[in-house]
């Protein structure tokens, strides 16, 4: 319950409940009166027909009064608005609530509803309402304040059989209302429409009695008075209630479908009815909240138009992703809980969850393959999935990688190659978030195999991005990825359901003798690496990638990644199949903001120094109290050959010794020292002084901390 004192009031406030001698209307008043407000308690007396006549304001003026509320009885018609009004006025000097509640019923079937029906019917609802707020609207815009309920029915919003001029009446105050609020909102005059469900007069015979009986009035007037109190910032809210329940209504609207080509162009049946599934689409609806909006979306329709964007060589496409895309493009792509790196690919509640960059290929891939671009480029012989490869891809992130959002991607073909035994199709595909950001943009060039030979242009146009030979120097590293027999049955649930990589017969008439691994997923795996080995495993810090597939890859063989340090923060690299040697990506590279080098590890090899650290967990094992109480994370990089072969941690404040790179956090010391040297200064040979001062152990980060370490790093005579 909520304490008297944080109790919403109405003091001081003048409240005109209209159809308030009965049911809903009586509970908004003896509601609004308990909580200070001076009512005005309107009823023309009449049944829910709108017939005869009786005293029941003054019954409701009583009970408030009796309960010590102050109210007024008023007997006017709502189409006598200003009266009703005036008696506000008189009485109280003011009004700043108006509740439009009067309501009657004349149900018909629509062959059956006389003028007098119509007529009545929206007399009392619909024009009753406009009267009755014209003459609330100059004193509410002089005092510069005023609340208003206009009162709808799920009749309106859905339609009811045998009601069509009471549905027509409900639905119109829901527009009445909407422009109310718009022109009310410079003068703080907020209007809203409540949808009730509610036993009543008007409704008892029609509602099943289990029904009935729980729809109890007073348990929709809070909703009510919340929505005409000052502290409620709604204004043009339709809000549906009944039965102690209640929720919002809005309208939305689906994407829509052009349905011409040009501004020149006219519209179609024929073509109508062709796309008649994507004009009624709303897997994709959207509420807009002014006028304004929807004239903005038109202008843009209207400048594609003009543009020639709306073509056949143009498309676009909304694309949705959330944490579990991107865990399981990761998964496609090679990450593996066996790399405690790979967690923040993998993990949602890491820390650093991170989406790999070559996600946001998937925006326009899934756009251009699910559209006719490549179709409508070759126009000159026909072709199927069969005679697809994909040629070259290039990725390019201009904003910082999200781990969810909505994407909307317009693709469009930027250029076609006649490459003699074939044609080289390029598609562009630039990605925008929600606000209008670029945010991804993506060339995808598709090889369609025989569809050559039509006399076109030889070389790609310059918005092109041109790959890059590879240096013919050593790689400066290399790193090699064992890829799963199941490979492509995981990438493939990412989005590219090509029948080629999971098919076996399909994979036979393209002449492979078992399905082959997307050459996206190969890049995905290559650039991951790259991005590991160059990149601080940061995908903040990658900027673009580009590569061409030169040769299939098959699910479970092992790929090496050659990689070249270049200038300008790029990386230059190619991806070999171990097994057969075959060169799978060339002329590859990929461009960071920054640099960050990965040092030449050898995990796995033996070192003299390991079994200085295997005592040191031994005996951070022992006595973890002690350990704890140094209270700091190290690192150790042990070098040899000049090189850092090896990292160990000591992470004191949870009493872990590991091999590997520091889990969960980052280390308050490093310590950088040769694997001999590490043994030296273990046994004692080597004071930590002596080997600081003459360049043999390198310390960053509170040098002090290492002081703390001697305990620990005197080790026996096993060594």
């Amino acid at each position: 319950m909520v304490a008297p004192t944080d109790q919403l009031r109405y003091d001081g406030r003048v409240v005109v409940v209209t159809g308030a001698g009965a049911g809903l209307g009586r509970e908004y008043a003896l509601l609004f009166a308990a909580r200070g407000a001076k009512v005005v308690v309107n009823d023309l007396g009449g049944n829910f027909n709108g017939q005869g006549k009786s005293n029941a304001a003054d019954k409701v003026v009583e009970e408030i009064r009796a309960a010590g509320g102050v109210a007024v009885a008023d007997y006017n018609s709502v189409v006598d608005g200003e009266k009703i009004i005036q008696t506000a006025l008189e009485n109280f000097g003011r009004i700043d609530v108006l509740v439009n509640n009067a309501g009657i019923l004349r149900d018909r079937s629509l062959a059956r509803i006389s003028d007098e029906d119509w007529n009545l019917i929206h007399d009392v609802h619909l024009k009753g309402s406009f009267l009755t707020t014209r003459a609330a609207w100059p004193v509410m815009k002089k005092q510069n304040y005023g609340r208003i309920i206009m009162t709808s029915s799920n009749s309106g919003v859905y339609g009811n059989f045998g009601q069509a001029n009471y549905s027509a009446a409900k639905l119109g105050l829901v527009g009445l209302a909407n422009t109310v609020a718009i022109e009310g909102a410079k003068n703080n005059i907020h209007c809203n429409v409540i949808v009730p469900t509610a036993a009543s007069r008007m409704t008892a015979g029609i509602l099943p009695d289990i029904l009935f009986n729980e729809l109890k009035p007073k348990l929709i007037a809070p909703v009510v008075a919340y929505l005409c109190h000052e502290s409620c910032d709604d204004n043009g809210s339709i809000i549906e209630s009944a039965a102690g329940w209640a929720t919002k209504v809005h309208f939305v609207r689906g994407r829509g479908c052009v349905l011409r080509t040009s501004i020149d162009d006219d519209v179609s049946p024929e073509y109508v009815r062709k796309v008649w599934d994507q004009v009624t689409d709303m897997s994709e609806a959207k509420h807009l909240n002014a006028i304004g909006e929807a004239s903005l979306s038109l202008v843009g329709v209207l400048e594609k138009l003009r543009d020639g964007q709306n073509n056949e060589n143009s498309v676009t496409e909304t694309f949705r992703y959330n944490y579990k895309d991107v865990l399981l493009y990761a998964l496609g792509v090679g990450a593996t809980v066996t790399d405690t790196t790979d967690l923040k690919f993998l993990y949602e509640n890491n820390p650093e969850f991170s989406v790999l960059p070559t996600f946001f290929i998937l925006p326009g891939l899934l756009a251009v393959m699910g559209s006719s671009l490549t179709a409508n480029a070759i126009k000159h012989t026909s072709f199927d999935l069969t005679n697809i490869l994909h040629g070259e891809q290039y990725i390019e992130l201009l904003e910082p990688p999200t781990t969810e959002g909505v994407l909307t991607t317009t693709s469009k073909v930027l250029d076609v190659v006649d490459k003699k035994s074939g044609a080289l199709v390029i598609t562009q595909s630039e990605s925008f978030d929600e606000n209008g950001t670029l945010v991804a943009r993506n060339q995808s060039s598709t090889f369609v195999v025989g569809a050559g030979n039509f006399n076109g242009k030889t070389k790609a146009g310059p918005d092109v991005k041109p790959l890059v030979p590879t240096p013919k120097r050593a790689p400066d590293a290399s790193v090699e990825v064992k890829t799963s027999k199941d490979q492509a049955a995981i990438y493939r649930l990412s989005g590219d359901l090509n029948p080629m990589h999971i098919d076996p017969s399909f994979s036979a008439i393209a002449g492979y003798k078992i399905p082959i691994l997307h050459g996206l997923c190969t890049m995905g795996v290559s650039v991951k690496a790259v991005m590991k080995q160059y990149g601080g495993d940061d995908p903040a810090l990658f900027r673009a990638a580009k590569v061409r597939f030169t040769k299939p890859v098959l699910p479970g063989q092992t790929l090496r990644i050659d990689m070249w340090k270049e200038a300008n923060n790029r990386v230059c690299f190619r991806t070999v199949v171990v097994e057969t040697n075959a060169e799978v990506l060339s002329g590859a590279y990929v461009d960071f903001k920054q640099i960050v080098v990965k040092p030449n590890m050898t995990a796995g090899s033996a070192l003299q120094s390991d079994a200085v650290f295997a005592g040191i967990k031994d005996r951070v094992a022992e006595n973890e109290a002690k350990a704890k109480a140094i209270n700091a994370v190290f690192l150790y990089k042990i070098t040899a050959g000049g090189k850092v072969a090896k990292e160990w941690v000591l992470d004191l404040k949870n009493a872990k010794v590991y091999e590997g790179a520091v889990q969960g956090g980052k280390a308050d010391t490093t310590m950088t020292i040769a694997d001999g040297d590490m043994v030296e200064l273990a046994l004692g040979k080597l004071q930590p002084q002596t080997a600081f001062m003459k360049g043999k152990l390198k310390i960053t980060g509170n040098i002090m901390l290492a002081q703390k370490l001697a305990p620990l790093l005197k080790t026996e005579a096993k060594l």
